[in-house]
């Protein structure tokens, strides 16, 4: 594999040059017959950036042949359009043989898609939305420095993506939290779809990182091997930088660089060649054109067999779940104060050892969402990130790929409504990601409609990979908290604002009691009333008023069942079946009435054929700044009208 040391080597030799020259031809002719072949993609991004691909990996500590190596140094591509380049540069180094991406790329079922993906060995970070690359790599660089790991995280971006908000987000956080080992590329040949970037939205690049506290270098020639060379080593040996910032190169490219009529032409962002310029291409940069006609035929030919590609292995670290906190039916307390016990609690018996396993960040509301006592116990665990949550919640995420366990936590219309595409993503590249709000619904109050989440359930229900639990009562809180720090995937947990009673059973004693162990997918059958009454289903903060609701219709010979459904996704099935086979069902939330737990009821019932009457209660305007007791009236969600719901199907 080809190999240059910055550390002794000043400047490119002759046969640096010929050897780079030689890649750099073959890869552009991979990037053209790829996406050529394809009929759609990236060819002109991706020609601008070659020069960078190719040296970075010469210089990276990498191995082909150990894809998972977990010393070796890690490179996110913002840009992720160019993957025509990122792949032909991957092969060209032998990750993989040339040939399955000319044949698979952009095709249904295979790794190699129009934008890089992890299931292709070599790829770090699914990436395609714009402007979320350096957030990620700012949780990589911040994951290595923890770890104590040596050597530099890259990120590749491009000069359009830089108009976006959480660029300027990650900038700050990485001098903030001093991530020195990184280094930033961006592939600046100032055009963009729309065409030149100055007239699409302006931006002074260099002024920016300099605002920012980076190191700025500028390369005028990046399409040149020993012009960019001497920019990245500059970089990596901090030479004449201050050496506790991170650094970016802004390197002056060509879109469409090595192609005499694709050259400074916004056309080719993300336009193919059609077959003739194709053919022309080729022949100019001296790659046989007969190639187009030989991989036309083995992309027909070849069968791609749809499957579910594997992603890197992640380093799995074993997390302590610590003793579960009980509170008697005498306490009357908030469940993110349970939750900042438990995470406190989690702290103490994770993060005192070399380096932190779970990790906290929050976006300027520590105190609300109660993260101090985990805070207190290890400040290097801890990220306060300002507000600046879209930033946050990606470089989180990033974090979980490198063995973390990551809590994010803030009010629901910011860990939800702002960042959902965030989410988005970190769902894609399968991180894991405790996702915790401790504001959501009409329960947070005087703050307003502006603050009230009351969609959480209807957009995290989209996402493919993350489960959703809504405690009822603080010691319900503690055992959830418990549960998704110490199992793999994405969670998201939300509770509300106002403090609640202990849920008990009817013998007063706390319901999730020292005996209880949080299932998900199980539903809790807080009250068992009798047949042909109807059942309220219900979770979170208006738990309460359901049980004030049930007692009130025993008082009047009604005994009606209360199953609590603190574990939306998965769902518990069958307790919805055993539930409609006794009798009516009324659903009560604090979220949109028709895209939360009614709706998940309503589907359980028509995939099982399942004939009864349903009544959803919830949300169905926004709502005001008020006391959550009034709001709830409102809405018809305080006792007297969930109790009158039920005798209405009596």
């Amino acid at each position: 594999m080809f190999r240059i040391d910055v550390s002794s080597k000043k400047e490119l030799s002759s046969e640096d040059l010929e050897t780079l020259s030689g890649m750099w031809k073959r890869c552009v002719g991979n990037i053209i017959l790829s996406t050529t072949l394809a009929g759609s993609g990236h060819p002109g991004g991706s020609l601008s950036s070659l020069h960078s691909l190719l040296l970075l990996y010469a210089i990276m500590r990498h191995d082909p042949k150990n894809p998972d190596w977990e010393e070796r140094e890690r490179l996110i591509v913002s840009i992720g359009h160019i993957s025509p380049g990122v792949y032909s540069v991957l092969s060209e180094y032998g990750y993989f043989d040339q040939e399955i991406f000319l044949k698979e790329f952009r095709r249904a079922g295979s790794a190699f898609g129009g934008h890089i993906e992890q299931g292709v060995p070599g790829v770090e970070w699914n990436t395609g939305n714009l402007g979320q690359g350096l957030s990620a790599a700012d949780g990589f660089a911040l994951s290595s420095k923890l770890l104590g790991r040596e050597g530099k995280t890259y990120c590749l971006m491009g000069d359009g993506e830089q108009q976006k908000g959480q660029v300027a987000e990650a900038r700050r956080f990485a001098v903030k939290f001093n991530l020195k080992d990184l280094i930033c590329i961006v592939d600046r040949n100032h055009l963009q779809i729309g065409g030149n970037t100055e007239e699409v939205m302006p931006v002074r690049v260099r002024d920016e990182y300099k605002a920012a506290g980076w190191n700025v270098i500028y390369c005028p020639n990046g399409n040149d091997f020993n012009e960019l060379y001497k920019c990245m080593r500059r970089a990596i040996l901090h030479e004449d930088l201050d050496p506790e910032r991170p650094v970016v190169i802004i390197n002056r490219t060509v879109m469409g660089y090595g192609v005499s009529f694709m050259e400074n032409k916004e056309k080719y962002h993300g336009s193919p060649l059609k077959w003739d310029e194709a053919e022309k291409a080729l022949d100019e940069i001296g790659i046989d054109s007969g190639l187009l006609e030989k991989y036309r035929e083995k992309r027909d030919a070849h069968k791609i067999k749809p499957k579910r590609h594997e992603f890197r292995r992640v380093p799995k670290r074993s997390i302590d779940p610590g003793q579960p906190i009980v509170y008697s039916p005498d306490v009357f307390t908030d469940c993110r104060s349970a939750y900042g016990n438990a995470l406190k609690s989690l702290a103490e018996a994770n993060n005192l050892g070399d380096f932190p396993t779970i990790l906290g960040f929050s976006c300027d509301l520590e105190g609300s969402v109660k993260m101090q006592g985990f805070h207190s116990i290890n400040p290097k665990a801890f990220y306060e990130t300002g507000i600046q949550e879209h930033h946050a919640a990606v470089c989180a995420g990033a974090t979980t790929r490198e063995g973390f366990v990551t809590f994010f936590s803030t009010f629901g219309v910011f860990a939800v409504c702002e960042t959902y595409n965030q989410h988005r993503l970190s769902d894609q590249n399968e991180t894991n990601l405790k996702v915790v709000s401790t504001h959501i619904g009409l329960d947070v109050g005087e703050d307003g409609p502006t603050h009230q989440c009351i969609d959480y359930v209807g957009l995290m229900e989209n996402l493919f990979g993350f489960s959703i639990f809504i405690p009822a009562d603080p010691n319900q809180t503690d055992r959830i908290i418990r549960y998704v720090a110490t199992h793999e995937g994405n969670y998201f947990v939300g509770m509300g604002r106002s403090k609640l009673p202990v849920v008990t059973n009817e013998e007063g004693e706390p319901f999730f009691g020292k005996d209880y162990s949080f299932t998900p997918g199980k539903a809790d059958w807080i009250r068992k009333g009798e047949k042909g009454v109807p059942t309220i289903m219900a979770y979170g903060s208006v738990i309460p008023n359901c049980i004030e609701a049930v007692n009130e219709l025993k008082n009047e010979g009604i005994r009606a069942t209360l199953i609590n459904m603190a574990s939306l996704k998965p769902v518990d099935e069958e307790a919805i079946i055993e539930a409609c086979q006794n009798g009516p069902i009324v659903t009560v939330e604090d979220h949109v009435a028709t895209t939360g737990l009614g709706s998940i009821v309503a589907r359980v019932m028509v995939k099982n054929g399942i004939i009864q009457k349903l009544k959803t209660m919830g949300v169905t305007a926004y709502g005001a700044s008020g006391k959550p007791k009034d709001l709830y009236k409102i809405q018809g969600l305080d006792p007297g009208s969930i109790k009158g719901a039920v005798k209405s199907f009596l």
